[in-house]
């Protein structure tokens, strides 16, 4: 039984999969998962140093700057940081072929000062964003690598980028721009801290706000009953929300992440905030709750002031509202030619599938512009990211690099053989 979060997992295309086994078979293509199996100790190593040079959200500069510096090494010479901070580089096909965008967000969910030094203790590796998402850009890097130390020539170009904030109030900025429109897209794939066995296939949306109620405030016993409170008020609301149900399928759901307000314990609050997230597979569910969300403030604000009868403008608490997250919802149907590459290459490597699911990644931003595209996994083993005990196991590390290396080739044609991803019309 599939439902919004486990949805059914399509077959496979045999078509798809007969023209990527025959590219499969090409001596450079062979060459190029060759190297991301031979270079998977090299490719761990550029993991550690990465990881290393801190990157939170907002303050990519110094990463982007070494991926750059990288990209080039590693034979790119288009290489660019775009208007947003975004590391660019693109590899040119022959010009008879579709593009698609290859990413790996660069930045971790860690604030500056965090220590960011790797402990290794054999084949597991301890440090703050090791996994989330530095493995993507291992993953980013070699595949790089497996393109041009083979030399593989391909019918349509690849745009390699390391996107900057993805995570948290980041709301896939990156992403986001890269899909603006200024740039022709066919398809693509983000790469995240998942193994090689996952396929991301839709963005779960997300919605956070930033709630605020404001008022004159006053001395608790003076003024007690002639001003109204904005912390009572903001209470007031969070029961109202809690009562909320929002649908388990789709699946939809809120929190209030962060409350803060009050100036002393003697004193009516003059102000109170609070900092929302509000999640959906659905954009139509996402809206309807958000706007139950919004009724649950406002209504706790007018039963505040009604509570001391509070009249007089000066006195009354106001509600503000200001976004600070918008991610759109949206999933590819089983015969999207991203979700049918990667399916097919697995089936190849003999990888198994182990989740077919939404996420929240830089996959929503295409996925939102009706794009080609999906979310594949940079290998490896990721545990307890966004903690400080993260850790990463070096297991099978290169087999991602190897999944997406070879639906790439299939997507943009390779080695003489068709491009499988459709050039849509500007």
């Amino acid at each position: 039984m599939s439902d919004s979060l486990h949805p059914q997992i399509p077959a496979i295309d045999e078509a798809v999969l007969s023209a990527m086994q025959s590219l499969s078979q090409l001596p450079k293509i062979q060459k190029g998962l060759q190297i991301a199996k031979e270079q998977a100790d090299q490719a761990m190593a550029e993991q550690v140093e990465l990881c290393e040079i801190p990157s939170p959200t907002f303050h990519e500069e110094k990463r982007a700057q070494e991926i750059a510096r990288r990209m080039k090494q590693y034979g790119l010479t288009d290489v660019t940081i775009d208007g947003i901070g975004n590391v660019v580089g693109v590899r040119k096909g022959k010009g008879n072929g579709p593009v698609l965008v290859i990413d790996a967000h660069m930045d971790t969910v860690f604030p500056e000062g965090t220590d960011v030094t790797v402990r290794r203790e054999g084949d597991t590796y301890y440090a703050p964003g090791i996994g989330d998402n530095t493995s993507g850009v291992r993953a980013l890097l070699q595949l790089i690598r497996c393109f041009n130390e083979a030399d593989v020539q391909t019918e349509g170009d690849i745009i390699f980028v390391g996107t900057v904030g993805e995570e948290g109030n980041g709301d896939i900025r990156g992403a986001k721009f890269v899909c603006n429109g200024d740039r022709h897209i066919d398809g693509y794939i983000a790469i995240d801290s998942f193994s090689a066995g996952v396929v991301v296939m839709g963005g779960v949306g997300c919605h956070r706000w930033r709630v605020g109620i404001s008022g004159l405030g006053g001395h608790s016993f003076v003024d007690f009953g002639q001003v109204p409170s904005a912390i009572h008020a903001m209470c007031r609301a969070g029961s109202m929300i809690d009562q909320l149900t929002p649908p388990s399928e789709p699946y939809t759901t809120y929190n209030i992440g962060t409350i803060k307000g009050g100036t002393s314990v003697n004193t009516i609050a003059p102000y109170c905030e609070v900092d929302v997230d509000i999640r959906s597979i659905s954009n139509d569910e996402l809206l309807k709750l958000e706007a139950q969300i919004f009724k649950a403030f406002e209504d706790s604000v007018e039963q505040e002031n009604k509570r001391w009868n509070i009249t007089d403008e000066a006195k009354l608490l106001k509600l503000t509202k200001t976004q600070i997250g918008d991610r759109p919802a949206g999933a590819r149907p089983g015969d999207c030619p991203v979700i049918q590459a990667a399916l097919s290459a697995q089936k190849l490597m003999g990888i198994e599938l182990t989740q077919y699911s939404p996420s929240a990644t830089d996959a929503n931003a295409p996925i939102s512009k009706n794009i080609p595209a999906a979310c594949l996994g940079s290998g490896g083993i990721s545990e307890k990211f966004h903690t400080l005990k993260e850790y990463f196991i070096n297991k099978d590390s290169y087999q991602g690099p190897q999944v997406i290396f070879l639906a790439a080739c299939t997507l943009v044609g390779a080695e003489g053989h068709k491009a499988l991803l459709p050039v849509k019309a500007d």
